[in-house]
């Protein structure tokens, strides 16, 4: 019978017949006997293969070297080996391609990142890069699960837009060959679902978003993409302290998920990259979210008497390092820090009474700073429409959305995560170009 190796490696019902497919990672041989690493992509392990000589012809054993595609039929058995539990003694070999040696590039059993990010096309035949996405994966199908199990419907924005949520100004423009203006005025690769999104919570009750999104910032750092994934929930009168009871379950379930169901891809990870990942995995889901505001947060960033590379002060737009600092330093727990100053923040943020800030919160872990972005949205029409007027926002651009507080007008709440963000931190990456299959960044554009 057919079968993954993932699956073939729980079982415990020996002497039977298999036939597995998949790729050479390593052959070793002896004089009348190989040993065959063989992995399929459904687990970080190998399955050894047993190949005794005399069964098969010499010439096509040769052909089966690193990177060759076999499938192979045989006999599933308890290993008479240390290094294995099972293996399989192979009665029949079928090469479906092969890997000539001299050019095939992933010869030796360890490369590092920065030469596989050159071949990112091959890279994700590798243990690294096969753990990554089966996490990738895996936290799909977590964050669809949870949203689906708590009652949120599945909510698809535009990709192609005319409005920028974020204020940034760094988008790409759609344009085509014959026709700069297609759609009958300019129109940009999005950069956030969030407004379309509001307009979904505002008829459905609860909804997520789950989309790529594109940002034209010409950097090439090991924390920015030009493309990536966000997941961003909203949901009609749920208020500040709703959103931020949202955020945390949501993110500890995520991460209580990648515990659970990827344990060997995070062993693995853990042993070639971060021997710190388990801990710090725990250390989230383990520990209550500290809740403070953004004017607390500075002061104790002003008295900390810690030299930051930035400089710290009330309205500075915090760095991931004041924010590790009060997770990983000052409070040893995540954080969420809320009640930003409304110069720093988007418009459509909902005012506090103060006049100087907003009902923001941002989400903070240990090593990577912040992880989800979200407020209370502003659904007051008049203070709306004068923060729209103040940034100089064009209001033709806006009636839509100002419809909406126009119109049955509710208190909602939301956040954003970023997908390639959750699967660093679950992974125990550093470079989020190594999260995301084919990264998009300034001047990459391969494939």
């Amino acid at each position: 019978m057919k079968i993954r190796i993932v699956d073939l490696l729980k079982s415990d019902i020996y002497g039977i017949d298999v036939y597995v497919r998949g790729w050479v990672r390593t052959h070793r041989q002896s004089k009348n006997i190989s040993f065959i690493a063989l992995n399929d992509g459904s687990t970080v392990h190998n399955l050894q293969i047993v190949i005794e000589h005399v069964k098969f012809e010499k010439n096509m054993l040769k052909t089966i070297t690193t990177g060759s595609a076999i499938g192979i039929k045989g006999k599933f058995i308890r290993s008479a080996g240390g290094k294995q539990q099972v293996e399989v003694i192979a009665g029949n070999i079928e090469v479906y391609g092969i890997a000539d040696p001299q050019e095939y590039p992933l010869q030796k059993k360890e490369h590092s990142l920065e030469y596989l990010r050159e071949i990112a096309h091959l890279r994700l035949r590798t243990n690294t890069f096969g753990a990554i996405f089966r996490m990738r994966h895996n936290m799909a199908f977590a964050i669809h699960r949870y949203f689906n199990e708590r009652g949120f419907f599945y909510f698809n924005t535009p990709i192609i837009t005319t409005s920028d949520s974020e204020g940034a100004g760094e988008l790409f423009e759609v344009k085509t060959e014959l026709k700069d203006d297609f759609f009958g005025s300019p129109a940009n690769l999005t950069v956030s679902g969030q407004l379309e999104g509001e307009l979904g919570a505002l008829a459905l009750g609860a909804i997520y978003t789950f989309s790529p999104t594109f940002r034209a910032e010409n950097s090439n750092t090991f924390r920015h993409l030009s493309e990536f994934w966000m997941i961003e929930p909203e949901v009609a009168f749920n208020d500040i302290n709703d959103n931020m009871e949202l955020a945390e379950d949501f993110i500890k379930y995520c991460i209580n998920y990648a515990l659970e169901n990827a344990a060997d891809d995070i062993e693995f990870l853990a042993k070639m990259y971060d021997e710190e990942l388990v801990d710090r995995l725990k250390f989230v889901v383990n520990n209550e979210f500290v809740r403070l505001t953004y004017t607390e947060g500075v002061k104790i960033l002003e008295e900390s008497g810690h030299k930051f590379e930035f400089p710290v002060f009330w309205g500075a737009d915090l760095q991931s390092e004041h924010e590790r600092f009060l997770v990983e330093e000052h409070f040893k727990k995540p954080v969420i820090l809320t009640d930003y100053p409304k110069e720093i923040k988007a418009f459509y943020m909902k005012q506090n009474d103060d006049g100087k800030t907003v009902r923001a919160m941002d989400v903070l872990f240990p090593k990577i700073g912040e992880i989800i972005g979200g407020s209370e949205r502003e659904e007051n029409y008049e203070k709306l429409a004068k923060r729209i007027d103040e940034l100089g926002i064009p209001m033709k651009d806006m009636w839509w959305y100002l419809d909406t507080r126009r119109f049955g007008t509710v208190p909602h709440s939301g956040f954003g995560l970023g997908f390639e963000r959750l699967v660093l931190f679950v992974t125990g990456m550093t470079n989020i170009r190594d999260v995301i299959p084919f990264p998009r960044t300034p001047n990459n554009c391969e494939f």
